[in-house]
């Protein structure tokens, strides 16, 4: 997926909208149309940037917010509009969903400027719906359909969590399977590295619900809160893969645990049999004079026939007592 380093598009209010040259980005021209907003978009690691954000009139507060290196989901009134931290999973081809891409906000009444460091498919997706004249109508729809794309997106992942989960719990009861510890680790490593950005982003988007806002309608709060019950039922939906997680992990030692004392249990068997058999052959080895049968050339024989019925009849006593199956 392809994004230009600055996307600016003038949209005028009935999800149509053009595209505009990058060199355009710092011109006020979202007033052109009476019901429309501009939409731009850049990329944090581009060096003009900050400078371009600074010539939007954006203070220093929300130019370092939109290009710091590391954020989390958030919103935050600001003067006259609302910084929003977004994120969502990483589909990009060879990375890791839960290595989450975050998409960073200023809203305003007639202005939304975003700021990306990866792509992210949820944007480029109402980048398509524009081109199509089926793009976002105001600031508030803008960011109410992104917010339901990055809900659409991750629920596969979710989904994916939880059948790999399953496939573990029917495992473990397996006796032949081999359950790795390492893939239950990376699923509960992926289950909560997940959670660690959907219940701030649950928040995030609540508060953006709540916000004193004129330019957020009803309708543009209505799917916010869908929105935010979306992501709030992942959020829960993580917390019981964590959960089952550690419970497959607690069987997996349970079993190992189980299986190394059957196998000390035999070990002990086993030494407390030779034990007496071992006492015997070490009292008829001494070298002192009185030893019995060391005349008889049957003594050997007799002595070998010994040890072996001892040793069954131990054998017996032990399985009888239950110690070995």
């Amino acid at each position: 997926m392809i994004v230009p380093e600055i996307v600016t598009y003038i949209l005028d209010g009935n999800g149509h909208g053009r595209s505009l040259e990058p060199k355009a980005f710092a011109t006020r021209v979202w007033g052109e149309e009476a019901d429309g907003f501009i939409w731009q978009h850049l990329k944090r690691d581009h060096p003009d940037t900050p400078s371009l954000l600074a010539a939007c009139g954006l203070d220093g507060f929300v130019v370092d917010a939109l290009t710091a290196e590391e954020t989390r989901p958030r919103c935050t009134a600001h003067g006259r509009g609302i910084l929003l931290n977004l994120r969502g999973v990483n589909l990009n081809p060879g990375a890791e969903p839960e290595d989450m891409i975050s998409v960073r906000l200023w809203l305003e009444e007639r202005r939304v400027i975003g700021v990306w460091a990866r792509p992210l498919q949820a944007t480029a997706d109402l980048f398509g719906a524009i081109e199509l004249g089926e793009g976002p109508t105001s600031p508030g729809d803008l960011v109410a359909k992104l917010a339901l794309r990055l809900a659409d997106r991750a629920e596969p992942s979710v989904t994916a969590l939880n059948e790999q989960i399953d496939d573990l719990e029917e495992a473990v009861w397996d006796p032949n399977a081999n359950v790795m510890r390492t893939r239950l680790a990376d699923l509960r490593r992926s289950a909560i590295v997940l959670r660690r950005y959907f219940v701030p982003q649950r928040d995030a988007l609540t508060t953006l619900e709540i916000e004193d806002a004129r330019w957020l309608s009803t309708h543009d709060r209505a799917r916010l809160r869908e929105a935010s019950e979306r992501v709030s039922r992942f959020g829960e939906e993580l917390d019981a893969i964590r959960d089952r997680a550690q419970i497959v992990h607690d069987q997996i030692m349970d079993q190992r645990a189980e299986g190394m004392n059957q196998r000390m249990l035999v070990l002990s068997v086993v030494a407390a049999i030779f034990l007496p058999l071992g006492l015997l052959t070490g009292l008829l080895g001494i070298n002192v004079g009185g030893v019995p049968g060391v005349d008889n050339p049957y003594a050997f024989a007799i002595v070998c026939g010994l040890l072996v019925a001892i040793g069954l009849a131990l054998f017996w006593w032990f399985r009888r007592a239950g110690m070995l199956k």
